[in-house]
């Protein structure tokens, strides 16, 4: 009885075999038919081979779709058989498009790439879209939806109805209706035009606002054409609200570097009195130390950060002591020689680093958890970088703050700078105070240059771009007052970035300028006066 049970068993899976090979066989064989097309007929023929492929559900329509996109889909020369090629050194390996496997290599002269117009093109684009929306992935979902929104075609729009309902995702499921709705905005009915527009109705992106425009001006039915004014109007409202946010966004990221740039400027001015032109340099050094970091750990690029940070705050810090000690300590009381002296450091900080690395800019990488942007709607992006460089400024802010009112180091420098007799006078050592705290404050200086690397290019001149706003954020806010520099920084920043677009860069800084002169003259303490006393007056 189980011999024969087991008999039955082999019999009835050869049966299926016997049933499912010729199936199967049958799929390949119109498979291979179509590629013959792509390749031997015209390009109306190439764009019915490409439907034909992506509707034969065939395992392997999908990625013979991606070969053809990415001119990766070749013919052999002697028999004109296709397959897929990917470039090697020293010709091409060759995939077998039914299998998927590897059969060999082929040269140059062996293989020829199927030719496509852009009409075949889109068709490639559109048909591997709709395979898309059938993905289980929803991130695979949301990109189908994106091409197809790049191209609307009735045709797809009508598949696309009865899979609308079915998409369980809010934001794939709105998507797909500007499709339909973007697809219907050309029907011959002004009833199905005015339904279309209902869907499009406070939509941002830019492809929904132009076609919009496109009917508002142009649509022969005149209740068409009212309607989609309306519409747009809607649209640009809302769009130049979101613009509002975006320039809010970028007037934060810029005053965040101000910041960033002022903090160590608001210590050494604010506690010592010292004008240092030579501050901008010292960003300009945190940023070359990001780039030697990256240099040394190339296959670390996404932790280079995590070192770059506190080394280029002990290398500026460093520097700033060799400053102190070996100049400016012999120049406290006498301004002008001060600013000339670190006027005369910054040109030789820049020629050493024209010396060392070239005068040329210098690319720093972005580690990959700091590309992209938060695509908040299609009129506004929030671009990491940036978001992370607003959270390191408050977050150095944060630490100054422990620093000077949780730490003896703190302590003492408050005291240094509110009366420096006094302190001497309780044993505090202010010359070494000095030194530690211009130190810190070319520390924060380097802080600010990891920073900007990730946002704009290194070289020996970015420094200069800074030290004069620098100065300002530091006057405006009030010197030597964290609180001052952190609201002053920002302010100016939004400030500058809704003057921008209005007056031109150049004017915008120009103005800017005026404010705080006008501002000073009212409050010459800036807005969070700093009680004490310079190091000159001890």
């Amino acid at each position: 009885m189980k011999r024969f049970a087991r008999c039955m068993l082999v019999s009835l899976l050869m049966a299926l075999g016997l049933t499912a090979s010729p199936a199967g066989a049958a799929d390949d064989e119109a498979l291979v038919s179509s590629l013959r097309q792509l390749n031997e007929g015209s390009f109306d023929d190439k764009a019915a081979a490409v439907r034909t492929i992506a509707e034969s559900g065939h395992p392997r329509a999908v990625p013979v779709l991606q070969a053809l996109l990415d001119s990766r889909l070749y013919f052999r020369i002697g028999g004109g058989e296709i397959v897929i090629a990917d470039s090697l050194d020293s010709g091409f390996a060759v995939t077998d498009p039914l299998s998927g496997e590897r059969v060999g290599e082929a040269s140059q002269y062996e293989i020829r790439r199927v030719s496509i117009n852009n009409a075949v093109r889109t068709e490639a684009r559109k048909m591997l879209a709709l395979a898309g929306l059938s993905s289980p992935d929803r991130q695979a979902r949301s990109e189908a939806v994106e091409r197809l929104l790049e191209s609307p075609d009735p045709a797809i729009a009508e598949r696309m109805e009865g899979l609308v309902a079915e998409e369980p995702v809010d934001a794939i499921r709105r998507d797909m209706s500007l499709v339909i709705g973007l697809a219907r905005l050309d029907a011959p009915k002004a009833a199905i035009r005015l339904e279309a527009l209902e869907t499009l109705d406070g939509s941002l992106r830019n492809r929904v606002r132009n076609e919009v425009r496109r009917l508002a001006e142009n649509d022969p039915d005149p209740a068409v054409q009212a309607r989609a004014a309306e519409i747009l109007t809607g649209i640009e409202e809302r769009r130049d609200l979101w613009g509002l946010g975006e320039q809010i966004f970028f007037g934060l990221s810029a005053g965040s570097v101000l910041m960033l740039a002022a903090f160590g400027l608001a210590i050494t001015f604010g506690v010592m009195g010292v004008i240092n032109m030579a501050h901008g340099e010292l960003i300009m050094l945190g940023a070359y130390t990001t780039y030697v970091v990256q240099l040394l750990m190339p296959n670390a690029i996404d932790y280079s950060l995590f070192v770059a940070i506190p080394a280029a705050f002990l290398v500026t810090g460093a520097f700033g002591v060799a400053i102190e000690r070996g100049v400016i300590r012999f120049l406290y009381g006498r301004p002008l020689e001060t600013l000339l002296a670190t006027f005369g450091i910054s040109l030789i900080l820049q020629q050493l680093v024209r010396t060392v690395f070239s005068p040329l800019n210098r690319q720093v990488s972005t580690p990959d958890w700091m590309s992209g942007a938060i695509e908040v709607n299609a009129a506004l992006s929030l671009t990491l970088n940036r978001l992370y460089v607003i959270a390191f400024a408050f977050l150095v802010f944060g630490l100054l703050l422990l620093l000077f009112k949780r730490t003896t180091l703190g302590l003492k420098v408050r005291a240094v700078s509110q009366n420096r007799a006094m302190a001497r006078a309780v044993g505090v050592s202010s010359s070494r105070i000095d030194a530690l705290t211009f130190g810190l404050g070319a520390g924060v200086a380097g802080l600010a240059g990891v920073a900007l690397s990730q946002i704009t290019n290194v070289g020996p001149n970015m420094g200069q771009a800074y030290i004069i706003d620098s100065f300002l954020v530091v006057v405006f806010g009030g010197a030597g007052s964290l609180w001052g520099t952190l609201v002053g920084g920002l302010s100016l920043g939004v400030l500058n970035k809704f003057l921008e677009p209005e007056t031109g860069a150049v004017l915008a800084k120009v103005l800017v300028l005026v404010f705080v002169i006008l501002f000073i003259q009212r409050r010459p303490q800036g807005l969070f006066p700093q009680r004490g006393r310079a190091a000159s007056e001890g």
